[in-house]
């Protein structure tokens, strides 16, 4: 799609000080602007499109009227200081940029940190999460990726229920002060990635169904209306965004949620290619990346097309994540039921070429070939992560997989995760090895609580199995303000002796990362191959062009032996002797091609 040739969505400020407004409302036969408490009748523009041009402020209070009387805020509002519901607020984007020279980091960089806002820390804004970051550089960390950010009803959340995709969540400060945590990550040399959410609205406070119902397909999503990326007005909609938080945030890329939902199937046209092939072309001179999750197993995005262009820069590997989980947990219901058979022959697999499912059959897909080969794939596209929000927030206790197994074998899991050749990624606290629980929370009308409730249980069960029969009285209300207070990081542990051990022990790991593992993914690579072993072991050889990544792993209490590594190590964990290696003990080497 020519996206020039689509109108703008909402406020457009020109140097003149007046501002274009513009909206698609094509169930409304007229609209008003109401701008300042004065109101003026919008120029029809064919197909649904409303404009009409006035001078304005930052800080402008405005709305449109529908042709009933409903007043509604711009569905591209910028920003949103009183919810969803309330007037939207003219915007002047103009920031003094400490790094305007900041191009950014190649992805093979790329170690990410996962966080929410609004409890990352204890005050929950941009400028107390501003503090930690050169915390987090010291350490190694290279990226910064921000659970979503989109206005959503209510003041808490974990933010996929966005309804107003420019505007940022006012909970968490001003888009100044989101300008200025941007900046100071990119002082101390971390990128900023944002999660963005193009699947769903939510479901609440959702005005464009009121004035556009094309917007969205017929049907929806479980967790609400479902945009109908077939028509060019809802494209638009979504290149706009995506290029605005690249650009007027100079965010260093998105990561797409649930983006296989974006994708072409039955007809439908794949608008995560259209937007990926958007923003690589129309930002140049700096590195912008795309991250997925697709539940597809999907390489061809990852793949380069016959123009050279890489479309998806890398995608999150939930394969990874759940076979180490069925592997080391023995839960092997809800959605780990695919990986319950074998699960470290499926282990071996992801680490050697990505995928656990890359065409095999998959019991929940009834037995059909799920996913795409994988092998050919540098293993840096593949973000792997022992846990994220998610896999914590959707138990019923919230806990990360360090509160589920033995300490020496999350250890070695943590290092495997940090070392290995695919792109880590970690969730807030695991730099200093924190327990610190991660539940589901919201700010839902009240009518919703005990249907919520029961959903947090339901969801339990699919992120764990089979619950416990005291979980009725165990579950969190998700929209009770404590779920979300004990959810928060409590930062005296990372001041523990305990916690410093950890952060110094991450901080090692990262350190041999930058110097041994970098300088093979600058390099092409050849491929990943997994050596016989005893089965709770893993021995993992990389080819690159110039060298050869090795790894050897005791992923079990007892002692066995493993393949000898033909290179030079530099990193023993544990008790290695010759071939015999003890309890959760691993090395790494690298040796000649």
């Amino acid at each position: 799609m020519d996206a020039g040739k689509y109108r703008k969505w909402g406020a457009q400020r020109k140097q003149s000080g007046e501002t274009e407004f513009t909206i698609w409302a094509p169930a409304s036969a007229a609209v008003r602007l109401w701008l300042n408490d004065a109101e003026s009748n919008m120029q029809t523009a064919g197909d649904g499109w409303h404009h009409i041009t006035k001078p304005t402020s930052a800080g402008d209070r405005y709305g449109f009227i529908l042709d009933d009387g409903t007043r509604v805020s711009d569905p591209a509002s910028h920003r949103q200081a009183e919810g969803p519901l309330g007037p939207s607020l003219i915007v002047n984007h103009d920031f003094h940029w400490k790094n305007p020279d900041w191009k950014g980091r190649p992805w093979y960089e790329a170690v990410v940190y996962e966080l929410h806002v609004g409890t990352f820390t204890k005050e929950g804004t941009y400028a107390a999460a501003a503090a930690k970051l050169e915390y987090l550089a010291s350490i190694g960390v290279t990226a910064v990726e921000l659970m979503p950010l989109a206005t959503f009803a209510g003041s808490r959340g974990w933010g996929y229920d966005g309804v107003l995709q420019f505007a940022p969540q006012r909970d968490y400060g001003t888009p100044e002060d989101l300008k200025a945590f941007i900046d100071e990550a990119h002082g101390h040399g971390l990128m900023v990635l944002l999660d963005v959410v193009y699947n769903h609205f939510g479901t609440t406070g959702n005005a464009i169904e009121t004035f556009a119902p094309a917007f969205f397909k017929q049907g929806g999503t479980p967790w609400g209306p479902a945009p109908d990326f077939n028509r060019a007005e809802v494209r638009s909609f979504f290149l706009q965004n995506a290029l605005y938080w690249l650009e007027a945030y100079r965010f260093d890329g998105l990561r797409i949620d649930a983006a296989d939902h974006l994708a072409g199937g039955d007809g439908d046209v794949d608008f995560l290619i259209e937007m990926a092939r958007h923003v690589k072309r129309t930002i140049t001179g700096r590195h912008v990346h795309i991250v997925t999750e697709d539940a597809r197993n999907a390489a061809s995005p990852l793949t380069p097309s016959s123009d050279g262009l890489v479309a998806v820069d890398a995608e999150w590997n939930d394969d990874f994540h759940h076979v180490i989980h069925v592997a080391t947990t023995q839960e092997d219901g809800g959605i780990y039921e695919d990986f319950a058979k074998q699960p470290y022959d499926g282990l071996r697999r992801s680490l050697a070429t990505g995928f656990v499912y890359q065409g095999h059959p998959r019991p929940s897909h009834n037995f059909a070939g799920s996913g795409e080969p994988s092998g050919h794939l540098a293993p840096h596209r593949f973000v792997n992560f022992l846990h994220n929000h998610d896999q914590a927030g959707n138990r019923l206790r919230g806990e990360r997989l360090r509160s589920l197994i033995q300490r020496p074998l999350f250890d070695t899991l943590e290092t495997i995760l940090l070392l290995a050749p695919q792109t880590p990624l970690m969730f807030m606290g695991d730099d200093h090895g924190s327990t610190n629980p991660f539940f589901f929370f919201s700010d839902h009308p009240e009518k919703d609580r005990e249907q919520e409730i029961k959903n947090r249980l339901k969801q339990a069960e699919s992120f764990q199995g089979e619950l416990p029969p005291d979980a009725p009285q165990v579950v969190l209300d998700p929209n009770d303000p404590h779920t979300m207070q004990v959810s928060t990081l409590k930062w005296d542990e990372a001041e523990t002796t305990e916690g410093k051990l950890a952060r110094e022990r991450m901080k090692a790991l990262l350190e041999k990362r930058r110097r041994y593992i970098w300088p093979l993914l600058r390099s092409d690579f050849e491929r990943g191959v997994s050596l016989d072993c005893e089965t709770q072991c893993l021995a993992i050889d990389w080819y690159f062009s110039t060298g050869r990544l090795e790894m050897r792993a005791n992923l079990s209490p007892n002692l066995t032996s493993l393949p000898a590594v033909q290179g030079e190590a530099f990193l023993r964990h544990g008790s290695i002797e010759g071939t015999g290696y003890g309890a959760y003990a691993l090395q790494f080497a690298i040796g000649d091609r």
